[in-house]
């Protein structure tokens, strides 16, 4: 018959040696179900709140997409450095500019799109297509205004290049410049108010922006009407971008603030757009001087248009 000791189980005795021998050993304890499955519903209750979090763009996902960024730390003086800026791909360049073009109500579009990698690839070429776009679209446009008139002598007019460029970039790093100034300076004062990487802000800026190069296409129509009505129409596509995006960083601050800012964002805009309009497309007519046509018994004639 089996004695008591025969009935004991030989790991638990060496267990217990064990502890007797070395106290600071680690054991390993077995919980119960119960506990187990307390644990584990745990975890998937704090992993749902990291997918929330990422999905709803909270302060933690920022912090935590922001940290992950910071993978390179080159030099500023290094090629190293600027190419991080250029770190996107074609899919994602296109998604940004579809998410510009057809705006959603309700959703920002630094969170969207932005906020993981932001970059100035998208930004720095829409802006040079846009500048091309316009000179070449403004000297098409005066040519075909003009075309069959006598007294008229077409002249490539290659200055609209350099003005073009000017304007459009210097709206597109000067306006956002002294919008993450702003920010920043407001969120000194109001601890609410959601600031902007310059980064992001010009990077919106710069998409924003892609919907001019189709209507600087469509602006060589020799109609004024049917041109305002696309620069109307282009206008509140970009400038709800802009409001969307914006608006939820300055609305909890005061509210003569927030609309004024949001008011000067939309008034910026709109003289970007109505000035190269007015200035490429719809600049007044010169009045040419008329040809002087010599005769053959050697006096000159002028003709009238």
């Amino acid at each position: 018959m089996a004695t008591v000791d025969d009935l004991k189980f030989q790991e638990f005795d060496d267990a217990a040696n064990l502890l007797a021998a070395n106290p600071d050993a680690t054991t390993i304890s077995i919980d119960e179900p119960a506990e187990v499955s307390k644990k584990q519903r745990g975890r998937l209750q704090e992993t749902g709140r990291e997918e929330d979090d990422e999905l709803l763009g909270t302060d933690d996902s920022d912090k935590t997409e922001l940290l992950a960024g910071q993978k390179k730390s080159a030099p500023f003086w290094t090629f190293e450095y600027y190419q991080t800026f250029f770190d996107v791909d074609t899919y994602q360049v296109l998604d940004r500019i579809k998410g510009s073009v057809f705006p959603v109500p309700g959703k920002n579009f630094v969170r969207l799109y932005i906020r993981s990698n932001p970059d100035l690839y998208g930004p720095f070429w829409i802006c040079a297509t846009l500048v091309f776009t316009i000179a070449v679209s403004g000297n098409l446009s005066n040519f075909f205004i003009h075309l069959g008139k006598p007294t008229y002598h077409y002249v490539p007019e290659f200055r609209k290049v350099s003005i073009a460029a000017t304007t459009i970039y210097a709206y597109a790093w000067l306006v956002p410049l002294a919008l993450w100034g702003f920010l920043m300076w407001r969120n000194s004062k109001v601890m609410n108010i959601v600031s902007y990487s310059f980064l992001e802000i010009v990077c919106v800026y710069g998409y924003s922006l892609f919907v001019y190069i189709p209507t600087a296409i469509l602006w060589i129509i020799p109609q004024k009407v049917v041109r305002w009505v696309l620069m109307v129409f282009s206008l509140c596509l970009s400038g709800s971008v802009l409001v969307m995006t914006f608006w939820p960083a300055v609305r909890d601050d005061n509210r003569r603030i927030a609309l004024a800012t949001v008011a000067a964002i939309v008034l910026l805009h709109a003289l970007l757009a109505v000035g190269c309009l007015a200035y490429f497309f719809d600049a007044p007519e010169l009045d040419y001087p008329a040809p002087i046509i010599p005769a053959h018994n050697g006096t000159t004639v002028t003709t009238k248009s």
